[in-house]
């Protein structure tokens, strides 16, 4: 068995995950590939796989790690976005794949994965995340849903992880020019888009255990400065910065006292 280091990549055929594939194995990392087709960056072993089927998920994890004999890094990449409508106009089934794709898949994977990470003494889970997970978005209730509730997920391992070594973080990636993000409307006419360097370089910096003070935590391609976030993670983060929180009206609100 190899003491390389072994990444997992989910939705690896295109788009970020072909980016986060190749720029891993570039790195040094045995790379595994996951797709619906199997189909990968040359130099990556890929694996046909629904993210979202657990019998599957659990097959190829195991797979992996009897090959391997460990996964150090499990990517969360694979993710959909909706026609972009009001919800009162969208399609119901297309609607509800959005938070089967981008919620189920990273919580099979992530349930798969983590126990082999803690009986080897520690690893760690990038979620590709994204600033629309933030907030609201008139036109994209599915997507903006699935991505707060991915971001609950990384918090939630995070959390219970940090006792074994198991970090995990979200990644936002910015507007990077992608199938995705030509299809959507909102981007429409764009001419500045996000470096995929600028995407690695965190993947990268996430994956070497540069930015662990970000464990539960979200940085972004193409606004965060990698220096300063070196930075930041070597002094600490406050409570619930960089994390999902409701604001308060004020001091005054009942519901800004700690519970």
């Amino acid at each position: 068995m190899t003491q390389q280091r072994v990444a997992l990549v989910t939705g690896a055929s295109r788009g970020i995950g072909d980016l986060a594939a190749r720029a891993l194995r570039d790195a040094g990392w045995a790379v595994v590939g996951l797709s619906r087709s199997g189909t990968v960056a040359d130099g990556a072993r890929g694996m046909p796989c629904d993210v979202t089927d657990a019998d599957q998920v659990a097959s190829v994890v195991a797979a992996v790690v009897e090959q391997h004999g460990r996964i150090d890094l499990l990517v969360n990449n694979a993710g959909l976005i909706e026609t972009e409508v009001p919800l009162w106009e969208s399609d119901v089934d297309e609607w509800w794949q959005v938070m089967v794709t981008n919620v189920r898949g990273p919580y099979l994977l992530t349930r798969a994965v983590v126990p082999h990470m803690i009986a080897a003494g520690g690893g760690r889970v990038v979620n590709l995340n994204s600033g629309a997970g933030t907030r609201e978005r008139a036109d994209l209730t599915a997507y903006c849903a699935s991505k707060s509730a991915l971001a609950r997920i990384t918090g939630g391992v995070a959390q219970a992880g940090a006792e074994h070594g198991v970090h995990a973080f979200d990644l936002a990636p910015g507007v990077v020019e992608t199938d995705m993000t030509h299809a959507m409307r909102m981007h429409e006419g764009r001419t500045e888009w996000t470096a995929p360097e600028d995407v690695t370089a965190l993947l990268l910096a996430f994956a070497e255990g540069e930015l662990d003070g970000f464990s539960g935590r979200m940085v972004r391609a193409g606004a965060d400065d990698l220096d300063t976030l070196r930075e930041w993670s070597r002094r600490g983060l406050g409570e619930g910065a960089r994390m999902l929180r409701l604001r308060p009206w004020g001091e005054d609100d009942p519901l800004a006292a700690p519970r």
